[in-house]
């Protein structure tokens, strides 16, 4: 059982994803199961592989981004800072009152400033013309762009955090892992807020041109809203997506004493790595089956206490097999019993952010006791054989979320979400 005097939970939600800027706006997309990914806008797909992506629509105008912001930032860190931005409002803090020593951020990415590096890229090449670069053309922020770390500063200055501060970059565990480490700082009394997220915005050729080698996006080009079909037996790939979702953490106490709303609690965590294969995943789901185990003993709870699965589906057919039997592995009989759905088949998968995005879709999950569907699961697969909420949103009573996630390199992150006082 758990025995922390410290307990971290989240009083504050912002996300900047597909299909609607603002925690509102995402939610509503959930529940009505509507997909958000379309063909590529952000640059000219033609000629590659898979030309679909979930894109933000997104203007930094509009969102309140000076021209010098604007300037400055790479659009992953626009995304951070805005989501920052709405979660610091949602929970009621002031931050400029606080103490800013007590202030932490822990932001996950996991390819930094990838738009930013590539667009430099090719001015200072002309275009790819020129091994050799001439660094005059390139911009004063250049060497922010190729350190991923900026991007945290970026959401430190916006809350005016002087104590720990840092990136997290675990390819696409990492929105999952920061918040982690966000939860260990608080726990551990290194801070009294932490502001903890993950952002990532790879749409650009160099990605696209990445996954197109190894054949791990969907080619299915035609019909770009239904092509992410985690669980389906005619999955082909995972779609790009990006985003970023931001939350404000502190201790339990701490947040009653000032009569915060707390969206859930986050009660247990684990990561495991399977030390196996850069992109390949043993079919038995050992690694991820173990972190959920550790997660679940740290939270000192069982696997019936637990009400919804957020999987990494990302409906690359490996993936969906390998988080299939980890399931089973880890909560034998109640996988087959417990609702389970993946929301990379609507916004698609943003890399190092989607576990962030989805820790906000396991709290709102909780605070709504709605679970969100797999959009476009039609088809099921054998050897997908779980209750992977189809199409269509479901009201179920939820205190209890696991999230997982798998990334390239063989990380594997489980987190456990609750909602306070029934843990």
């Amino acid at each position: 059982m758990r025995t922390r005097d410290r307990r971290a939970v989240i009083t504050g939600i912002g996300v900047t994803a597909p299909g609607g800027i603002g925690t509102k706006a995402f939610w509503d997309m959930l529940t009505a199961g509507r997909t958000a990914t379309r063909t590529i806008t952000l640059f000219d797909p033609s000629g590659f592989r898979s030309r679909m992506a979930g894109e933000c629509d997104f203007d930094p105008v509009a969102e309140g981004l000076s021209p010098q912001e604007i300037r400055r930032m790479d659009r992953a860190a626009q995304l951070a800072v805005v989501a920052a931005g709405e979660a610091m409002e949602d929970s009621g803090l002031v931050f400029d009152q606080l103490p800013p020593s007590r202030i932490g951020v822990s932001l996950g990415s996991a390819v930094g400033c990838t738009m930013g590096l590539e667009e430099e890229y090719i001015v200072l090449s002309d275009g790819g013309r020129h091994w050799l670069v001439d660094h005059l053309y390139g911009v004063p922020q250049l060497y922010g762009y190729m350190v991923p770390s900026t991007l945290a500063a970026e959401v430190a200055w916006k809350c005016g955090a002087e104590g720990p501060v840092g990136l997290i970059s675990t390819g696409c565990t990492s929105g999952l892992d920061a918040v982690a480490y966000g939860v260990q700082l608080i726990e551990e009394g290194s801070a009294d807020v932490v502001v903890a997220g993950a952002t990532d915005a790879p749409i650009s050729p160099i990605t696209s041109a990445c996954f197109d080698a190894i054949k791990a996006t969907s080619p299915n080009n035609d019909d770009p809203e239904h092509a992410s079909r985690p669980f389906d037996r005619n999955r082909d790939g995972f779609v790009l997506g990006e985003g970023a979702a931001v939350f404000v953490l502190e201790d339990l106490d701490r947040a009653r004493r000032r009569d915060a709303h707390v969206y859930a609690e986050c009660i247990g965590f684990a990561n495991r790595s399977n030390a196996f294969h850069m992109t390949g995943l043993r079919p038995d789901g050992r690694e991820m089956a173990e972190a959920i185990t550790v997660a679940m003993r740290r939270a000192g709870i069982g696997p019936d206490d637990i009400d919804y699965i957020n999987a990494h589906g990302s409906g690359t057919k490996q993936n969906d097999r390998h988080e299939t039997a980890a399931f089973k592995r880890s909560l034998g009989h109640r996988a087959y019993e417990v609702p389970v759905s993946s929301i990379k088949s609507m916004i698609g998968h943003s890399l190092g952010a989607i576990g962030s995005i989805e820790i906000a879709a396991c709290a709102l999950a909780i605070e709504h006791n709605v679970v969100p569907p797999t959009a476009n699961l039609r088809t099921p697969d054998p050897e997908c054989d779980l209750d992977y909420v189809p199409r269509v949103a479901r009201d179920h009573r939820t205190d209890v979320v696991l999230s997982v996630g798998s990334g390239f390199g063989g990380f594997q992150t489980a987190m456990l979400l609750a909602r306070p006082g029934t843990a």
